[in-house]
């Protein structure tokens, strides 16, 4: 195939690319899909008895989060097989000897996959909490069969500061819309030791405060013996939380856009937890969809290379450089949950990694 007169370069491999993008979307969400997610329909229908609209209503819930997956992966397949392809015609050598560098040939490379790493971002943003959180509650209120609730049960909040765990809260049953919770028990710690045991029957959220009423304060010694110190009709505790943060802090992270989860770490931080993960994640919701462009120069550079091979190849060469991938972000997000190394860094190991990869790739390549 050659280049007509009027025909831009930068137009001419976005056309090249595009076909074998969508294709490799196509492929990889029904790999994705065969692997996991119809395993757990096929259990649904044949193990559940759930009946066949709910399953495909689960299956249209999940697929964005499937897709978002496949976006860097077809990236780097489109430009792996693409530049296969031109470089087997004899075009690449063509281009070089008309002047126009390899650098310059990527540069459509590296417009497309920039729009389609900010495509991922927004959709990670919008379309996949929503439907991530339907999933949910299909998966709870259909095919569970649970009732929604008006309140939350069995909730923790720790307190806790500088690796140290001061106290611990539990509240048996929380209604977020009254202002109020049930079976409330409080557990203070000094010095990591155990000092100290509040109960209460209820408590309510009052002047933006709580207050617990009807309960009872324990004293525990170093021995671990428990002594009755006073009982209480009415007694402020200090829980920077109105009842909707509480609520919200049980959220699962997957159902929230970037702006969610940052205001989500806000009010669990409150509570003493370790957010080192959370914001491992977040960063994450940055760096994945990123990679779309890393990915693409890699496949870009391995596209011109000498052998001549098919679309088999192609694929199979794809799933092994996004399997590498995978392995080195699982072991960076596992140091950075674990406070080994910042979360930023955790994020964004993997791309620095193959990009100073693609970077050696096309200097190779260019010489």
């Amino acid at each position: 195939m050659r280049i007509r007169k009027g025909q831009t370069l930068t137009w001419y491999v976005l056309k090249e690319l595009s076909g074998t993008f969508f294709f490799g979307v196509m492929a990889f969400t029904v790999l994705l899909v065969a692997g996991d997610l119809l395993f757990k329909i096929a259990d649904l229908i044949i193990e559940r008895g759930v009946s066949f609209w709910v399953v495909i209503r689960l299956f249209w819930y999940r697929l964005p989060s499937v897709v978002i997956l496949t976006l860097p992966m077809s990236c780097l397949l489109s430009t792996l097989l693409s530049f296969g392809r031109l470089s087997a015609s004899n075009e690449i050598v063509a281009l070089n000897a008309s002047g126009v560098s390899f650098q310059r040939i990527l540069k459509p490379v590296l417009i497309a996959s920039f729009i389609v790493g900010a495509l991922s971002l927004l959709l990670n943003e919008t379309l996949v909490p929503l439907s991530n959180r339907a999933a949910e509650n299909l998966m709870k209120y259909e095919i569970a069969r649970e009732k929604p609730s008006l309140l939350k049960e069995r909730v923790f909040l720790r307190d806790e500061s500088n690796g140290q765990l001061h106290r611990v809260i539990y509240i048996s049953r929380l209604m977020p819309r009254e202002g109020s919770m049930r079976d409330i028990l409080v557990q203070e710690f000094t010095d990591g030791r155990l000092s100290r045991i509040t109960t209460a029957e209820k408590g309510s959220w009052i002047n933006n405060r709580w207050t617990l009423e009807k309960g009872e304060v324990f004293q525990v010694d170093p021995t671990g013996s428990v002594e009755l110190m006073y009982r209480f009709k009415n007694q402020e505790i200090e829980l920077d939380l109105s009842p909707r943060e509480v609520s919200r802090a049980t959220r699962n992270p997957s159902e929230m856009g970037m702006f969610e989860l940052i205001d989500h770490i806000r009010l669990v931080s409150k509570q003493g937890v370790n957010v080192q993960p959370l914001w491992v994640t977040f960063h994450l919701r940055i760096a994945v969809p990123l990679a779309s462009i890393v990915l693409a120069i890699i496949g870009s550079a391995f596209g011109v290379t000498p052998q001549r091979r098919g679309t088999g190849f192609g694929f199979g060469l794809s799933i092994l450089i996004v399997f590498a991938y995978y392995v080195v972000m699982s072991f960076s997000k596992s140091f950075g949950q674990s406070g080994h190394i910042s979360p930023v860094l955790a994020a964004w190991i993997p791309n620095i990694v193959f990009s100073i990869f693609g970077i050696f790739l096309v200097r190779r390549v260019s010489h």
